[in-house]
C-alpha cells in the first residue's frame, strides 16, 4: 500500500500564535486506506484545520487503518490518530479529542452467492478487513463470537472488493461509513449483499464489551431491498497527552463549529458529529485542552 511519509510528533510542534488560534508549523493526522472513511474524513478535517488556523500545514496519511494509527501515535510518528473503539487499549499514554462518528461493520458478499447468514461461511475463504485495521480486530471477534472456523486474507479495501467481484473470496469484511464509494462502485458492475449481522450483538457484547452498538445500513444502500442490521463501532480521533493544551482546544472547536463540514454528504454513518456525541468518549479520557474547549462552548 502506498503511504505518505512525512512524520512529525508533538514533540515538535512549534507554536507560533498567528490567527485567532494557535498556529503550528505542522500537524500529521493517521487516518486509513485510500476509498475508506477514515481517510475522507482526515482531508476534510485537515482542510478546517488550515482555514482555522490550527496549523500551516496539515498532512494526511495513509494507513492500513485503527492498528497501525495506534502503532504510529504511541511511536510518536503522528500527532492525531483516528481509531475505532475496540480496536483501542486504554492507558496513560492516549487520550481522545472526540468521538467523531460511528463505523459500520459490513460483511459482503455476491448476491448471486449461497451465503445467507455469518454461519454459512464456515470453511470459506475470506478477507477479514486489511492488516492493521479496525475491520481486522472486529472481524475476529465477531468470527470467534459466531463460532464460525474459516481461513482469513487481510485484503486492503481495493483489493478485496475486485476479489469479491472474481469470485476468490465468499466474503469480505469492511468497517466504515454507507455507502462506502468503493462498494457502491462494486455494486454497479458485481450484484452484492451485506450478511445480517445483529444476531450476534449479544454474544459479542458479553464475550468484548458494551461498545457495539446495533445499527441498520439503510435500504437502497448497494441496491438492497431492506434495510440490514449490522453492527456499529464508535470511532475516536486521538493524541497523545502531551499535545498542547491550545492546539487540543483549536482541533475540538473545529470539530464543534464546521461540523457540516467534516461530513461526506454521502455518508450515513457520521451521525455521532456533534457536541453531545464528541465528549463521549469512555474508556479513553478526553484531553485536557479538548474537555476545556466543549465545556466552555456547552456554556
Amino acid at each position: 500500500m502506498r503511504r505518505r511519509t512525512v512524520l512529525l510528533g508533538a514533540a515538535g510542534l512549534m507554536l507560533a500564535g498567528c490567527g485567532r488560534g494557535p498556529a503550528v508549523d505542522r500537524l500529521t493526522i493517521a487516518a486509513g486506506e485510500t476509498g475508506g472513511f477514515y481517510l475522507e474524513f482526515a482531508q476534510l478535517l485537515a482542510i478546517q484545520l488550515r482555514v482555522a488556523g490550527v496549523a500551516r500545514e496539515v498532512v494526511v496519511r495513509e494507513t492500513g487503518g485503527s492498528t497501525d494509527n495506534l502503532r504510529l501515535l504511541a511511536a510518536r510518528e503522528t500527532d492525531l490518530a483516528l481509531s475505532l473503539a475496540d480496536a483501542i487499549t486504554s492507558g496513560p499514554s492516549i487520550r481522545a479529542l472526540g468521538r467523531v462518528y460511528e463505523n459500520y461493520l459490513q460483511c459482503v458478499v455476491r448476491a448471486d452467492s449461497p451465503y445467507k447468514s455469518l454461519t454459512d461461511l464456515a470453511g470459506t475463504t475470506i478477507s477479514a478487513g486489511a492488516a492493521g485495521s479496525g475491520a481486522a480486530v472486529t472481524a475476529a471477534r465477531l468470527l470467534t463470537a459466531a463460532r464460525v472456523e474459516c481461513t482469513q486474507d487481510h485484503l486492503p479495501l481495493e483489493k478485496a472488493a475486485t476479489a469479491i467481484a472474481e469470485n476468490r473470496v465468499a466474503a469480505m469484511f469492511w468497517s466504515g461509513g454507507v455507502p462506502t464509494t468503493t462498494l457502491d462502485r462494486l455494486s454497479r458492475r458485481t450484484p452484492i449483499r451485506l450478511l445480517p449481522l445483529g444476531d450476534w450483538l449479544a454474544p459479542l457484547r458479553r464475550t468484548f464489551g458494551s461498545v457495539y452498538q446495533d445499527v441498520q445500513v439503510p435500504a437502497g444502500v448497494y441496491k438492497a431491498p431492506g434495510a440490514v442490521d449490522v453492527l456499529g463501532i464508535p470511532n475516536f480521533l486521538l493524541c497523545r497527552p502531551d499535545l498542547p493544551n491550545a492546539v487540543a482546544r483549536e482541533v475540538a472547536n473545529t470539530l464543534v463549529r464546521q461540523a457540516r463540514l467534516l461530513v461526506p454528504p454521502s455518508a450515513v454513518g457520521a451521525q455521532y458529529l456533534n457536541l453531545q456525541s464528541l465528549v463521549v468518549t469512555t474508556p479513553i479520557p478526553l484531553h485536557s485542552g479538548a474537555a476545556a474547549e466543549y465545556q466552555h462552548l456547552y456554556g
